[in-house]
């Protein structure tokens, strides 16, 4: 496999447009006024007219173990993704622990304010996924679980299920990795 992708473009609209206007001295309410009042077609023009550059090869030994070639893009995308973060989606209590659920969070000052749990239930979903795919990725952890022909079976159970918590956990918030 081979991968090139390219930096992302910042994007340049009607509102960044209408920002320029702040140095001549015009109010926030102006340059939204402007903004809303430019067409958006000819800023997706230049846009699409460069568009970020993505080269992928896929070779046919890529594919017979898909679930380990993509884990190997994954997992470093994960840990990156929680090393520089710099906000959270919802997530749902029933993918935390007890502990980290809304309900075991302190009364909120305000209704729409976040619980005192907010991040916290989110580097855990984070964590779940990178400790999923770090475990695809360890080709020998079953053997943990094998000692002189006995088996610890309820152990790699857990395990099994652990992976396949963050596995799951991957797919329900898939559209929530960005920073």
């Amino acid at each position: 496999m081979k991968v090139y992708i390219g930096p992302d473009k910042d994007w340049f609209g009607p509102y960044q447009f209408a920002d320029l206007f702040k140095y001549v001295g015009a109010s926030e309410s102006f340059r939204d006024r402007i903004a809303e009042a430019l067409p958006l077609s000819p800023f997706q023009f230049f846009h699409d007219l460069f568009p970020r550059k993505v080269k992928v090869k896929i070779h046919d030994y890529d594919v017979w173990g898909a679930d380990h070639t993509l884990a190997q893009i994954i997992h470093p995308v994960l840990v990156k993704l929680q090393s520089v973060k710099h906000g959270a989606p919802h997530v749902d209590d029933e993918d935390v622990p007890e502990n980290l659920r809304t309900t075991s969070a302190p009364a909120k000052e305000h209704e729409w304010d976040i619980d005192d749990n907010f991040f916290m239930r989110w580097d855990y979903v984070l964590g779940e996924m990178i400790f999923a795919f770090g475990k695809i990725l360890d080709e020998t952890w079953e053997l943990e679980f094998y000692d002189k022909g006995k088996t610890d079976k309820e152990g790699f159970e857990a395990m099994s299920a652990r992976i396949a918590n963050g596995t799951k956990l991957f797919g329900k918030y898939y559209r929530n990795l960005w920073d």
